[in-house]
């Protein structure tokens, strides 16, 4: 009989170094689970979060971004390459530089890609001077600026359909702006244009009516039940619509952000749905594990987690995936699941959050159980999404120690 202490350790590949990848590589090396290997083309890695306050004028650049190599847990294997195709047959990754890495087991977490060119006229406008974005750090620089030095003119800001990353995040950068232009005294002199693909601000009432309150209070008209078509940067006009309804509007400054899908390689592995549109990893939404090949898991934008993506909910996610693996590895069936908690923190003030916790029911999950109120409009959730969260991040959530 073979001695199972002479076994090589189980070959484990995760894709994609982010907020999903790394969490799950570091518990995964905490957990003594096999080799860990992560392939990440980005030599950047950035706190995605930041971005909005970036946009907003609330953080610098500087803040939301460090090397890859230094986030990598330490312990785990950093393969600087791209996923070209994954057969799940042989289980081998085909790496866009010629190269292919075999493993025992695969972890996606591949995140989403932003889709700008399904919107005529989208990437163009993004290149213009006009053009900016909380969805792109180097956008995000750049509205900084734009934001704050404008005096008056239209502002449109749009936000994606779902399935999207955080969609509701594209709000964040839109109360900030009008909170510093009502500081300054120019608030009147801007028009604010919201369009939003849904007849409500988010799709949970207690959290519809905090937000809703703060677009009144800022006087930002609303486009409810609207998506952006297309876009004329040369004109500075838009076309947002639903259906047959359509309406052109005038902009200075266009603030959007642009449909977002799985990376196309997903599907063309055979790792989605046949049905799926959007071409999502095809995993049962309480465990992570494929549902065809066992050996395959995924969490993050990129899974078909069965409820809103946010960088908020991989935390548990990545939880019960590590759980399940070291189950499956020892021969067990894997037992914890996921209930669907996500968690959309929105700055509606340079000094306020309305912290929204749910779970795939859109039932509201707060943190602190006994605190019911917790989504509301708060200081103290400020302190925790802008100070707090950033340093657990870096220190913590890459490391697989939260």
């Amino acid at each position: 009989m073979t001695d199972p202490r002479s076994a090589a350790p189980p070959r484990i590949v995760v894709i994609g170094g982010g907020n999903a990848g790394l969490s799950v590589a570091g518990r995964l090396h905490r957990a003594r689970a096999g080799e860990i290997s992560v392939i990440e083309p980005r030599e950047r890695h950035v706190f995605a979060p930041l971005q909005s306050h970036i946009a907003g004028g609330a953080a610098r650049a500087s803040e939301a971004v460090r090397s890859q190599a230094d986030v990598t847990p330490p312990g785990v294997r950093w393969l600087h390459d791209e996923v070209f195709t994954v057969d799940a047959d042989t289980r081998r990754v085909h790496l866009v530089s010629g190269g292919q890495l075999e493993y025992d087991q695969l972890v996606v977490c591949a995140g989403m890609r932003m889709a700008w060119e399904q919107v005529p006229g989208l990437p163009d406008a993004m290149a213009a001077p006009t053009g900016i974005s909380n969805y792109d750090f180097d956008l995000a620089a750049k509205a900084s600026p734009v934001l704050r030095d404008l005096r008056s003119g239209t502002v449109v800001f749009t936000q994606p359909p779902e399935p999207a990353s955080c969609g509701a995040s594209a709000q964040k950068p839109m109360y900030l702006a009008c909170d510093w232009w009502r500081a300054i005294g120019v608030r009147d002199d801007i028009r604010v244009v919201f369009v939003c693909p849904d007849p409500v601000p988010f799709g949970i009432p207690a959290i519809d009516r905090e937000l809703q309150r703060k677009l009144d209070e800022y006087g930002i008209e609303v486009r409810y039940s609207r998506e952006l078509r297309s876009v004329d940067a040369a004109a500075g006009t838009l076309v947002i619509g639903h259906g047959a309804a359509s309406e052109t509007l005038s902009y200075d400054v266009l603030h959007a952000v642009p449909p977002q899908r799985a990376p196309e390689w997903i599907a063309g592995s055979g790792l989605a749905a046949s049905d799926d549109p959007h071409g999502f990893v095809d995993v049962d939404p309480e465990t992570f594990q494929h549902v065809r090949h066992p050996e395959i898991w995924s969490v993050g934008d990129a899974a078909t987690v069965a409820t809103r993506r946010s960088g908020g909910a991989i935390r548990q996610q990545a939880k019960a995936l590590v759980k399940n693996m070291k189950a499956v590895l020892a021969g067990r069936a894997p037992t914890a699941t996921y209930n669907g908690y996500s968690v959309v923190p929105f700055t509606v003030s340079r000094g306020t959050v309305v912290f929204a916790e749910f779970d795939r029911a859109g039932k509201l999950q707060p943190t602190v159980p006994f605190w019911r109120s917790l989504y509301r409009e708060r200081r103290l959730s400020w302190i925790a999404d802008r100070r707090i969260l950033p340093w657990v991040y870096w220190h913590l959530i890459l490391r697989g120690r939260a």
